[in-house]
């Protein structure tokens, strides 16, 4: 299955994607009905209100997570990129809610900033509650996948050792336009699909989620361990190669360019960067 948050005249609403129509699942947004025991069975049943595909206009997949938790160097191609030793465990940060954005918003480039860079990530979506979770636990927490772009002000991220300040700006990170769940995709709940990113219709990123160091059901096991994972929570699985950063000469998104970031089964971001007027 597919579904989202879509955007109406009245607010939000959950929806799932069924060919050309969305069908309203009952519930305002997509974190609010995966807090339903009995989602997936909601969900496959569905017979609500429908909309039509070709006018929808995402919101953020979760408008309001109670967490997103991001994992920093974790395809081998970023981390030798970036002149790091493989790490022995994830590298964790934090984003607020407020930073995120709809799979066809504007990424807004703050003023404050000189090196502003992509990050195409695979995005995990708790599905249940869970703390503290064994393998089989955490397999079965993961409601499904989506598509994130990591935005980052590097020249904040690296003003001290901890990222946060460089990572959570307003309205800076897409995610979506979907939720995949793991019964679509090859590898299931340990997804091996195509990633990339371009700038402008030039790629700058292309790798695949088997690439990953830790993957997503280890990553569940290991942030559960420290703090419980709610329905609609988000964990972003860290980014290939190929961030503008890393280049020689570094290059980064200057206001007015497109970025698309995609991944194969999953879904597709497409944002044009706009100067913040604040």
């Amino acid at each position: 299955m597919k579904l989202a948050t879509l955007r109406t005249d009245d607010g939000t609403r959950a929806v799932k994607v069924e060919a050309d129509r969305l069908v309203d699942l009952g519930a305002d947004d997509l974190g609010a009905f995966l807090s339903v025991a009995d989602w997936h069975d909601r969900a496959e049943s569905a017979q609500g209100t429908s909309y039509p595909l070709d006018q929808a206009v995402f919101a953020p997949l979760v408008p309001q997570p109670s967490k997103v938790v991001c994992v920093g160097l974790n395809y081998r191609t970023h981390i030798q990129e970036m002149g790091r030793d493989l790490p022995e465990y994830p590298t964790l940060f934090a984003k607020f809610a407020d930073s995120l954005i709809g799979a066809t918003d504007d990424i807004v480039r703050p003023h404050e900033t000189e090196a502003f860079d992509w990050e195409v990530e695979l995005a995990v979506v708790i599905g249940r509650p869970v703390r503290r979770a064994s393998t089989a636990d955490a397999e079965a927490a993961i409601a499904g996948f989506t598509v994130l772009n990591d935005i980052t002000c590097r020249d904040w991220q690296f003003r001290t050792r901890e990222w946060l300040q460089g990572k959570s700006w307003e309205a800076t990170t897409p995610v979506g336009p979907h939720l995949v769940t793991p019964d679509e995709l090859p590898g299931g709940v340990r997804p091996a699909c195509d990633v990339r990113l371009t700038v402008d219709g030039e790629q700058m990123q292309s790798d695949n989620t088997g690439d990953l160091l830790f993957d997503p059901v280890a990553l569940v096991e290991y942030v559960s361990t420290m703090v419980r994972l709610n329905p609609g929570d988000i964990i972003a699985t860290g980014t290939p190669g190929g961030v503008g950063h890393a280049r020689k000469p570094a290059r980064y998104l200057l206001g007015g360019e497109t970025v698309v970031a995609e991944i194969d089964g999953i879904g597709r971001l497409a944002n044009r960067v706009a100067k913040d007027a604040v």
